[in-house]
């Protein structure tokens, strides 16, 4: 019996050595996913709620390794709150948390301990990495931030850095996951190997080709530099947005629009050739009202279990259990929202769909996950092994429960963004208008104070039971 005590008290004491090395993170995040922590805090999101969401958040300190996550959430909830001083400093507090990953990375900075942890229990023991596509919108939100408290100066700082970020991950892209199919194969491995078991994200996909080039970030863009007066900075972003999206129709009016007023004359009639032969409309006695359309939240990712193969043929396959983080099902049908004003009718596109975003560039990350789990699944039957043979059944017993407790998909990202976002261009006249819209059923009134030849930005949400708006002049 003492014999068996002391078997228990060695694996229990080797357990919390391991653990004691992966201090930066909170057990709820090792035995709880992070889409199970963040469900309260989206239904209070979607009610409405942002106080609420705020406080569910909790706190996290510096050293967790989920804390720039929490300060991404955190200040999207201040931003929908229409709290934008303290919204713009959390996003700081991010951007600051996010320039250290990027200098860590150049500089190659070990993370043993992390990387100790991550093999002995499961992803969450890593920091999180903001991908591409979640720093644009940080600094999308943070150039609204500035705007809504009349600095368009700092709004215009933001934008360049959100498009610096578009330009790194596009030079980065093709070199990241040439490297990580590579070490996948190394490991004896491939994607092959979740064919039939892996659920495609193709639907949720749908026709994005990489996952960080937002055209929503360089729609912005445009209209802050249009704002601004800096026509052919203007001109460049809203083209790269249209290559983006061709189809909207908002976009095809404004390289038309800008081509015609630039005399970039080649460019005119390649975008006719395409778009339509442009008419310019009377704009004396009016001005443009841009809409931005926050539609719903982005789903959270989700936890699936697989038994792979691994190994070489040569060498033969051994089977073992495999968490990883999905997004399933498709895509949400948002219905396009009408706006009316002055006895016209203007129709919502869209201009990202973050939620594609998320799942490509989660398809992307798969082979640097799958890597990251072989060496995880070996190490932790290495250890099993090691405690089977130490102390017995008892160490064989309380090292599988262990193991199989712990293997829990790294489902953290940016979960209180919007899933999608529109956009609506409108020409109407000088003064105090009301612009009119139908949402769930409700006629929803926005006032704006329209100024001539200038334009009017509506941030305009609508999250489940709510819908709000804020509006500037620019």
């Amino acid at each position: 019996m003492f014999k068996s005590f002391s078997n228990r008290v060695v694996v229990i004491a080797i357990i919390i050595s391991v653990l004691s090395g992966c201090a930066t993170f909170q057990l709820s995040d090792l035995f709880q996913g992070y889409n199970s922590q963040m469900q309260p805090v989206k239904l209070a999101q979607r009610q409405g709620d942002f106080l609420k969401a705020q406080n569910l958040l909790g706190e996290r300190d510096q050293s967790n390794n989920t804390y720039v996550l929490s300060l991404l959430e955190r200040g999207r909830l201040q931003f929908l709150a229409a709290d934008w001083p303290t919204s713009q400093k959390t996003f700081a507090q991010a951007y600051v948390q996010v320039e250290e990953q990027r200098n860590k990375a150049k500089i190659q900075i070990s993370k043993g301990i992390e990387k100790l942890g991550a093999v002995v229990s499961n992803d969450n023991a890593t920091s999180y990495e903001v991908p591409y596509y979640e720093q644009s919108m940080l600094h999308s939100y943070q150039a609204l931030n500035y705007l809504f408290q009349n600095d368009l100066s700092g709004a215009l700082v933001e934008i360049r850095r959100a498009n610096l970020v578009q330009e790194a991950a596009l030079k980065a892209y093709k070199d990241e996951i040439y490297k990580a199919q590579n070490e996948l194969h190394n490991s004896g491995m491939s994607t092959d190997s979740l064919q039939g078991g892996y659920p495609s994200m193709d639907s949720a996909i749908g026709k994005v080709k990489n996952g960080f080039q937002n055209a929503f970030t360089f729609y912005l863009s445009g209209v802050l530099y249009e704002a601004s007066g800096e026509l052919n900075d203007a001109y460049i972003d809203f083209k790269r947005a249209i290559e983006i999206y061709p189809e909207n129709h908002y976009l095809q009016q404004d390289v038309l629009r800008l081509a015609s007023k630039l005399g970039m004359q080649d460019d005119l009639v390649s975008f006719q050739q395409r778009f339509g032969k442009y008419q310019a409309r009377e704009s004396k006695g009016k001005g443009q009202v841009v809409v931005l359309v926050e539609r719903g939240i982005v789903n959270s990712k989700q936890d699936i279990g697989l038994n792979l193969p691994v190994g070489r043929s040569n060498n033969g396959f051994k089977f073992f259990s495999f968490s990883l983080p999905v997004y399933e099902g498709a895509l949400p049908q948002h219905n396009k929202l009408i706006f009316n004003s002055a006895g016209e009718s203007y129709q919502s596109n869209e201009i990202v769909r973050i939620q594609s975003l998320a799942a490509k560039d989660l398809k992307d990350q798969l082979p640097i996950l799958l890597t990251r789990q072989v060496v995880r699944v070996v190490a932790k039957e290495q250890v099993r092994q090691k405690l089977s043979r130490e102390a017995g059944d008892v160490g064989n017993i309380l090292a599988s429960i262990y193991n199989i407790a712990s293997e829990k998909a790294d489902t953290r990202s940016w979960s209180t963004l919007p899933d999608q976002v529109d956009i609506v261009r409108m020409d109407v006249p000088v003064g105090k208008q009301i612009l009119q819209v139908q949402v769930n059923g409700q006629q929803k009134n926005i006032e704006v104070d329209v100024l001539p030849n200038r334009i009017t930005l509506i941030n305009f949400s609508v999250i489940g039971s709510y819908t709000g708006h804020q509006a500037i002049n620019l």
